[in-house]
């Protein structure tokens, strides 16, 4: 059976870790699939799900909120793990000393793990290119404290993320 890794993305940075993770997993012998989690309709075929989302405003992405939503029970049935990808830049700690991934983890996502079971979640630092922002976003930029948490560049760290693939990949039975 498959392991879905399903992602919610607006500009696409998720998605590349979405990507990232289903071919680590791959890589280690497991039937993985990335899909946007609002294109996926049904889980039963699914022997995981890793579910991913970026984060804006403290808050998971709608997407992600919603699949979960959706097949909560599903979900519950089977091994889930969550991501979120959200800090940008190369500090690990704010001005006051605050850690910015924990910082960063989405408020709700207590809730998401207690829906799903999940057996663990994290936090990846993610990436952005202000050419792919929309008309909001672009705004957004123009605004001076925003500036200082919107910073360009892509800031995802991919042995990080491979490691934390690979992780669940051990954690599930080898595929046969």
């Amino acid at each position: 059976m498959t392991i879905l890794v399903a992602y919610a993305t607006t500009y696409g940075a998720t998605g590349g870790i979405a990507e990232h993770i289903a071919r680590e997993l791959t890589a280690a012998g497991h039937d993985a699939e990335a899909r946007p989690a609002a294109a996926v309709k049904d889980v039963s075929g699914c022997s995981a799900v890793v579910v991913g989302g970026a984060v804006f405003a403290g808050r998971w992405h709608r997407d992600a909120r919603a699949f979960v939503r959706r097949h909560h029970d599903a979900l519950r049935a089977r091994p889930v793990w969550l991501f979120s990808s959200g800090p940008l830049g190369t500090a690990t700690h704010d001005k006051d000393g605050n850690d910015l991934v924990e910082a960063s983890r989405p408020l709700d996502l207590a809730k998401h793990e207690q829906l799903t079971g999940a057996r663990g979640s994290t936090v990846f630092f993610g990436a952005l290119d202000p050419s792919r922002l929309n008309r909001a976003g672009r705004l957004m930029m123009r605004v001076p404290a925003a500036r200082e948490v919107m910073i360009e560049g892509d800031f995802r760290d991919w042995p990080a993320i491979g490691a934390w693939a690979r992780s669940i990949a051990d954690e599930l039975a080898p595929a046969s």
